[in-house]
């Protein structure tokens, strides 16, 4: 069976949708077959991924509302492992088509039912919000994956969402577990960073991620190309923070093979030197060779080297001025 993982955190900008897209991408890279649903109106995870949700006849609109299959609504992408179903700008208004729906906060946990099963991981964007589309994304998920901006705001809503999310345990969604909480926009250079990653740590414990997601303008940079960082640019800092979240939970979850001790080499790449695989014995020392007392070799006649005026070295008070 899948695990359903929800992005979620009230406050907007935190970088839910960062995380969401490029967790899935990285998931999928490592051949883990992984469910992208954008359920935020915005549909910002579905432009990240090239989808022009406008265009779309098939949504997790359609899903929610109208009752189609979640499979008739699922697009490939440029990663085998990865698929999406995209939003729609109509999910505004889906909150109030569904008041008369009966059980409306359990309808996306019916409609993942089949999907549990093809599916390693199932990854939910939800919108800034704790409404009825929050509410039926935390009622259908395994668990919460909560990021946080590491800036003060970021924590005033935290006991907001954590309030909601024993609700959602309490009466609808009683296996509901907190993921992890992840700390974005880290900048080490900044006090403020520091601060709030030590009161998050401090607070949530060993639920924090070690994985740290730093500034990074490649980040910010992916989306415009409507690609996931892995593909935009594969060696950026982006790119690794996400590959070490995506293999975190791998390792959790016991999804990742560990590979052997005694592996071989690595052959090295083009630009690129291969570090040895044992430890590198240390340079001969070199042979003592016997001195004379001002210093000069045993046997060789000595040149008193000639004098060198050092104030002529000296930049000029006139080029220190011109600096």
């Amino acid at each position: 069976m899948g695990k359903v993982i929800a992005v979620a955190n009230q406050k907007g900008g935190v970088g839910k949708t960062t995380t969401a897209v490029n967790l899935a991408a990285s998931l999928a890279a490592a051949e883990q077959p992984t469910l992208l649903i954008d359920i935020d109106p915005q549909a910002n995870a579905s432009s990240g991924l090239g989808i022009n949700s406008q265009k779309m006849t098939r949504t997790i609109y359609e899903v929610i509302v109208d009752g189609i299959s979640p499979t008739d609504a699922a697009l490939k992408t440029d990663l085998a492992f990865l698929e999406v179903i995209p939003s729609h700008i109509n999910l505004v208004g889906a909150e109030i088509e569904m008041i008369d729906v009966p059980h409306r906060e359990r309808v996306l946990t019916k409609a993942l039912e089949s999907m549990r099963k093809k599916y390693t991981y199932i990854i939910i964007d939800c919108p800034p919000s704790l409404g009825l589309l929050t509410l039926n994304a935390l009622t259908a998920a395994d668990s919460i994956l909560i990021p946080v901006q590491c800036e003060y705001y970021a924590l005033e809503g935290l006991g907001q969402l954590l309030n909601t999310i024993s609700i959602v345990k309490k009466h609808l969604n009683q296996t509901l577990d907190i993921e992890g909480v992840l700390l974005t926009m880290y900048d080490s250079r900044l006090r403020l960073s520091n601060q709030v990653s030590s009161e998050v740590r401090r607070y949530f414990g060993d639920k924090v991620f070690e994985t740290v997601i730093t500034r990074n303008v490649r980040l910010s940079e992916a989306p415009s190309h409507g690609k996931p960082v892995l593909l935009y640019d594969a060696l950026s800092i982006g790119t690794k923070n996400y590959i070490d979240l995506a293999t975190e939970i791998l390792r959790r979850d016991g999804n990742m093979t560990e590979a052997p001790a005694n592996d071989p080499p690595v052959p090295a790449t083009q630009g690129r030197a291969a570090f040895p695989a044992g430890p590198v014995a240390p340079p001969p020392a070199p042979a003592s060779v016997p001195t004379t007392e001002n210093g000069g070799v045993a046997g060789e006649p000595t040149v008193d080297a000639p004098r060198h005026d050092v104030s002529n070295d000296v930049p000029s008070a006139k080029l220190g001025q011109n600096r």
